[in-house]
């Protein structure tokens, strides 16, 4: 673990940075207040300290006050190291946002007890850390196929859109709906309808591109955000999604099930505010359904001939041995 000694004594440092390299911790040296933070406030900053009370520049109150201001969500321990010893000096360094205190002089065990303290903590601050950004994580996305839910994808397209509006550019949508799902779940049930949206979730990621996002709209149906793209280019993307998906059988429960989807396009051109655009894409959706599924269909635009007309249910079975 990384360190950083702030101590305007020549020998605090050399003693503190002697034991703290013995017992395995990696030191950074600040000489005076300023320079240790100018090393607090980087990027890349140790994530513990023994900063003293007083030195030129900055005093250790002031840096752990401004350390305890800055909106990060990594975390600093620090030891506040000094000769003052008062009670209402230690309260003064507690209340500022020291995490621990040391009084000069000290003894080397009691150090490196304290240390080991602040290591433990800082551990579980990680963990806490790594657990909060998971939930956030799982918050956010469907369950089943991974891509993000309805409330995330839709606050992403609300802020793609007001991007585009400073920015003076285009966010296209795209409404996709597989063809027949309710036959899947009939037929053949619902883990295998499972199976199915999960690899149509995985195969519409596979085939967007890398700044697009995907999310699951409700039920079979998706919804994805473009931004910077208009409703060309956009057709270009759902015709390579629309092949993809139909493109070969999927594996559930051992069986090969075929499938399709329909696919409806708006861009914000025609729809700047979001639930409209939505609106027309759904729109767009149903009439590339009424000509026949498995098709493409923009709004505003006459339907273009992709995809072959489908009057039988789109999805096959083949039992696999």
């Amino acid at each position: 673990m990384r360190v950083l000694i702030a101590d305007d004594n020549a020998v605090y440092r050399r003693l503190l940075q002697h034991a703290l390299e013995l017992w395995g911790y990696t030191v950074l040296i600040a000489v005076d207040g300023e320079a240790a933070w100018h090393t607090l406030d980087a990027a890349d900053s140790p994530p513990m300290a023994i900063i003293d009370w007083m030195m030129p520049g900055l005093d250790g109150i002031e840096i752990v006050k401004r350390l305890r201001a800055r909106q990060r969500s990594c975390y600093t321990y620090v030891l506040l190291l000094t000769s003052r010893s008062e009670l209402n000096d230690v309260e003064l360094g507690l209340y500022a946002g020291s995490d621990d205190y040391l009084t000069k002089p000290f003894e080397l065990p009691e150090l490196k007890a304290r240390l080991f303290a602040g290591s433990r903590v800082l551990r579980l601050h990680e963990e806490l850390h790594a657990t909060i950004t998971k939930l956030h994580e799982i918050a956010r996305h469907d369950s089943l196929t991974g891509l993000l839910n309805r409330k995330a994808i839709l606050a992403g397209l609300n802020e793609e859109l007001e991007r585009a509006r400073r920015a003076h550019t285009a966010v296209t949508v795209m409404m996709i709906d597989v063809d027949h799902f309710k036959k899947v779940n009939d037929l053949y049930g619902h883990p295998a309808g499972d199976a199915v949206l999960a690899e149509v979730g995985r195969r519409l990621k596979f085939s967007i591109r890398a700044y697009d996002s995907a999310g699951r709209y409700g039920g079979e149906e998706f919804l994805v955000c473009l931004p910077d793209c208009d409703s060309d280019a956009a057709h270009e993307v759902a015709e390579r999604v629309r092949l993809t998906i139909a493109g070969s059988e999927i594996l559930a429960e051992k069986l090969a099930i075929s499938t399709s989807a329909s696919i409806g396009i708006a861009s914000s051109t025609h729809a700047p505010d979001m639930e409209d655009l939505v609106r027309c894409a759904d729109q767009a959706l149903y009439q590339a359904k009424l000509a026949g599924r498995n098709r493409v269909c923009t709004y505003g635009s006459e339907l273009r001939d992709h995809g072959s007309i489908v009057s039988e249910p789109a999805t096959t079975l083949v039992r696999m041995p």
